[in-house]
């Protein structure tokens, strides 16, 4: 069998809209290496979005779903609860920032925990409305549609959308939304759109995922905080991609030392199982009655054994800190490639290992090189590497290298990086 067998096989049984972005059929995969069912190697820069933050097929969580399937694989934590959930959420509990007493929920996507923060927001405030920011991604159900600040290819033909949700500018230096711009925008909705007494929460992304990698200034974050405070709205931090080490804190928030009243997590919770968590204060997260919160694969024992050999790995291995010296690595090399071709690359920016190079043309950001982008992407498995794009413009490549790659196999796939741009840059 070979790759080509198995696009012609997957075209013919699962819809375009769940498309692929190469033609590669994963064989097998370490740490921050694949291989391909024709035994081609890649090095993989994308980690599965930002998902297998501990590598792949780390030995610890495969020994912890074992031993945990060889017990059981399935109760519903709402029918038969078990040890594994309970431990997850006290340490989850613990590990989110800020002095206030906390509480959790599992359930099984980030989609459901952004959904599940909205609900408990409603609930505790008695209010209908969601403000958003432009650039935002939340999910792909159709109320985090209605949150998401970006048509295509997320929310293009699925309307109609939900109401009361709103959208607000997101500060980005290098696209000239300043902080002071967006808070007045946000001051504005207040007077045309809707009432601050009447909004429930504000979510947004401390570092926006799928807008392109622009991190909130620590000023925004605490204005917003503010801002809640003197509302009675409810404060989410949406940490799904930037969550578990890394952009070179567990949890990007706490560089701001703002405390948000609900967090989601996901995504890089637990090597690749699929499980997600609202984590947040407590007299919040208590608002719904009981039976309001839940669903059927919510807290997997499975995922859940894996969640928390992850939070041992992360810990065990200083995963939070190897983030900062991944994260200067490819800043500096990719930094490198900028000064030979400032026309084409903007800006490098990075948080921890959280890496986005922006590509435009004419050395101008209001000319996005969405052209350049898509053909690095189209590309890159010709030279061994996984690589994703994102951006409000399309013309990012973000780097979502696993925490546990090491500076060979960093420095190799960089290397091969620079020879995949240069030959389309020339």
């Amino acid at each position: 069998m070979n790759n080509e067998n198995l696009q012609a096989r997957k075209s013919q049984v699962i819809a375009r809209g769940q498309g692929n972005v190469y033609p590669v059929y994963v064989e097998r995969a370490k740490n921050a290496e694949l291989w391909d069912v024709e035994g081609n190697r890649f090095i993989d820069f994308g980690a599965g979005i930002a998902v297998t933050n501990t590598g792949h097929s780390h030995p610890k969580v495969i020994d912890a779903v074992k031993a945990q399937v060889d017990k059981f694989s399935h109760t519903c934590v709402m029918v038969n609860p078990y040890e594994v959930g309970v431990e997850l959420a006290e340490k989850l509990t613990a590990i989110a920032p800020g002095p206030s007493a906390k509480k959790a929920i599992f359930v099984s996507t980030g989609a459901e925990a952004v959904e599940n923060c909205v609900k408990i927001a409603r609930a505790h405030t008695g209010r209908r409305g969601v403000i958003a920011f432009n650039g935002g991604f939340h999910g792909r159900t159709n109320l985090t549609m209605a949150l998401t600040g970006k048509i295509s290819p997320y929310k293009n033909l699925f309307g109609p959308f939900p109401g009361d949700i709103f959208h607000a500018p997101y500060p980005m230096a290098c696209h000239d939304v300043a902080v002071k711009d967006a808070l007045k925008a946000l001051e504005n909705l207040f007077k045309v759109d809707i009432a601050p007494s009447d909004v429930a929460a504000i979510i947004i992304e401390p570092v926006q995922g799928e807008g392109g990698f622009y991190a909130a200034p620590t000023e925004f974050l605490v204005a917003l905080r503010d801002i809640c405070d003197q509302h009675g709205i409810v404060l989410i931090a949406d940490e799904i991609q930037t969550g578990f080490g890394r952009t070179g804190k567990m949890f990007n928030i706490e560089y701001s030392g703002v405390e948000p009243d609900l967090m989601t997590m996901a995504k890089g919770i637990a090597g690749g199982f699929p499980i997600a968590a609202v984590v947040g204060k407590s007299e919040i997260m208590d608002a719904p009655l009981p039976g309001g919160l839940g669903g059927t694969y919510g807290g997997s024992p499975v995922a859940c054994a894996a969640a928390l050999a992850v939070l041992e790995i992360i810990e065990e291995e200083n995963l939070v800190q190897r983030a900062n010296e991944i994260g200067a690595l490819f800043n500096e090399k990719l930094s490198q490639l900028q000064s030979e071709h400032p026309e084409l690359i903007i800006e490098v920016r990075n948080k921890g290992s959280m890496i986005a190079m922006e590509l435009v043309e004419n050395g101008d950001a209001e000319q996005p090189n969405t052209a350049l982008t898509q053909a690095i992407i189209a590309n890159a498995a010709k030279y061994g590497l996984v690589l994703l794009a994102c951006g409000f413009y399309g013309n990012v490549i973000r780097f979502l290298p696993a925490l546990t790659i090491s500076d060979e196999v960093a420095t190799e796939g960089l290397t091969k990086f620079a020879e995949l741009f240069k030959s389309l840059a020339n």
